[in-house]
């Protein structure tokens, strides 16, 4: 076992590991932020998605050891002083949520995306959302969804559904 330092949503945090535990395991176990979901546990679903460093990472196979002093961001730490994110309130302007499970992966590689690229092609948004799969099929709406967050438009009522 080993002692380490994360920081995660802007706060330090010294937790208990070994050397095979993932990050999302320290996450939901050790810090109960629950938002990261375990899908596969092979990092194929994207259903962990957190943002190391600001790169879209999935937690389920990084080793917690191996994160240093990298910065992370948790679905939790979107939301800021009582506002969604934007890309937030474009999930749900545009029904891009059915049960929900997929749904904090898919918003932190899209907040990975917008962060890293703030007028993203749909090419290069699909580029960015391969491997975060969603079982209802929302694909075209969480699409709309990222547009929309990227144009800083708000949806009219009952918009993209």
């Amino acid at each position: 076992m080993k002692i380490v330092e994360l920081q995660v949503n802007g706060n330090k945090h010294r937790v208990e590991v070994d050397d095979e535990q993932s990050l999302l395991s320290v996450l939901r176990d050790d810090l109960d932020l629950t938002g990261t979901k375990y899908g596969c546990g092979e990092g194929q679903c994207g259903a962990c998605t957190v943002l190391l460093d600001g790169q879209p990472t999935r937690s389920c196979r990084m080793p917690a050891v191996n994160v240093g002093s990298k910065p992370i961001t948790t679905i939790e730490d979107l939301e800021q002083n009582g506002r969604l994110h934007p890309l937030q309130q474009a999930f749900l302007d545009h029904g891009a949520m059915q049960c929900g499970y997929c749904i904090s992966g898919m918003l932190m590689s899209g907040a990975g995306l917008l962060k890293k690229n703030p007028q993203p092609t749909e090419a290069e948004i699909l580029r960015a959302m391969e491997g975060n799969i969603c079982r209802c099929g929302t694909y075209p709406r969480i699409v709309a969804a990222i547009k929309q967050a990227a144009s800083g438009r708000v949806a009219q009522k009952g918009g993209g559904k």
